[in-house]
């Protein structure tokens, strides 16, 4: 009998594994239908793909189908290789991309997140060695504890970030709504649509053309976008200029003038639709693709019942727009962080003290 025929009986906490993933894959998708803007789904997400992936592995293994478990075995390898391979040359990868944005942006401070990660995760690790030969042992120790803890931490919540807005993307909103809301950008030369705001306004034209066609229902488009110090008319006069010589019906537009901020767009659209005829509206945002998580945790603030969807960005902006968007949220609950970076500290200290009671320092 050859081995793929031999049976291996199964014990029954393998059945009982299955309900490990089972259970975290009903509490994120519960979670994620009531809030799809909450950080910590990602934790439950994550809880649900790695049990998942394990319970999957046992149960490969346990088919005893050697072919299955060597071309199984190989992916998994080769993915193991590839995930090092970024993270031994992350910091040359990001000096790379912040090369690129050199060349193709305008070099400000929020387009050089990369440079500015890239060279401290190259030049930090040396300076702490540096520092480390010139202090006490305690000290060193704790600067070698504290600072991981930290990094740890920060980096914890930037997976659960990633997590969330790759996961936002696969929002497709049905083809039934009242209102979709375009999120302005600044303008060129004061009064010009810059490509990326046209994205915006192409990919919410899009959805608003293709509804219009299957559901023959045509939705009001609202172009939110007040006037800046350095433009000659409002962005929102201009996004509904532009999406009207680009095939939108005039009276199917409509300008919000007044916002600055991504918060006020939300809110001074809210407005308009409140003012509207419609009583329990159905509406959608329109950004960049990552700009659509955080501007979700907008509407939300607004209190404004909406979903987003993501107009294409140029891969080489992606990096230090991502970066850029995660620190925007981390700022959002500031103090909450802060408590956890002084606990953190604290117990940073208590670890060293501890060290040093038991003669181990």
């Amino acid at each position: 009998m050859s081995d793929a025929a031999v049976w291996i009986p199964v014990p029954a906490t393998y059945y009982w594994g299955w309900l490990v993933p089972i259970t975290c894959g009903i509490v994120f998708s519960w979670r994620y239908h009531r809030d799809k803007v909450r950080l910590s789904n990602g934790i439950w997400f994550s809880l649900f793909f790695y049990s998942f992936l394990t319970m999957l592995a046992i149960s490969i293994f346990g088919t005893n189908n050697h072919p299955l478990i060597v071309v199984c075995g190989t992916i998994f390898v080769l993915f193991l290789m590839a995930l090092g391979a970024i993270f031994v040359l992350q910091a040359f990868l990001l000096l790379w991309n912040a090369w690129i944005v050199w060349k193709r942006e305008s070099h400000t401070l929020a387009n050089m997140l990369t440079l500015f990660l890239g060279l401290g995760i190259l030049i930090l690790p040396w300076v702490a060695s540096v520092i480390g030969n010139h202090v006490s042992q305690p000290v060193n120790s704790w600067m070698t504890i504290f600072p991981n803890l930290v990094i740890l931490y920060v980096a914890f919540w930037f997976y659960n970030y990633l997590t969330m807005l790759v996961i936002y993307q696969f929002n497709f909103p049905r083809l039934r709504q009242d209102y979709i809301i375009v999120l302005g950008a600044g303008l060129l030369n004061g009064d010009q649509v810059s490509p990326l705001l046209g994205q915006r306004i192409m990919r919410g034209l899009a959805f608003y053309k293709k509804q219009q066609a299957k559901k023959k229902h045509p939705a009001i488009m609202i172009f939110s976008g007040g006037q800046g110090g350095d433009e000659t008319v409002p962005e929102g006069q201009a996004m509904l200029d532009y999406a009207i010589k680009h095939g939108l019906p005039p009276e199917n537009g409509w300008a919000e003038t007044r916002s600055k901020t991504t918060l006020q767009n939300m809110q001074y659209s809210k407005a308009l639709i409140d003012q509207g005829p419609v009583k329990h509206p159905k509406t959608i945002f329109v950004t960049n693709n990552y700009h659509t998580f955080r501007a979700g945790m907008f509407a939300k603030q607004a209190g404004l019942k909406a979903d987003g969807i993501g107009a294409r960005t140029a891969r080489f902006f992606l990096p230090d727009a991502i970066i850029r968007e995660y620190i925007a949220i981390f700022v959002r609950h500031k103090w909450w962080h802060a408590l956890a970076i002084v606990s953190m500290f604290i117990l940073s200290i208590a670890m060293v003290w501890l060290d040093i009671y038991n003669g181990q320092l």
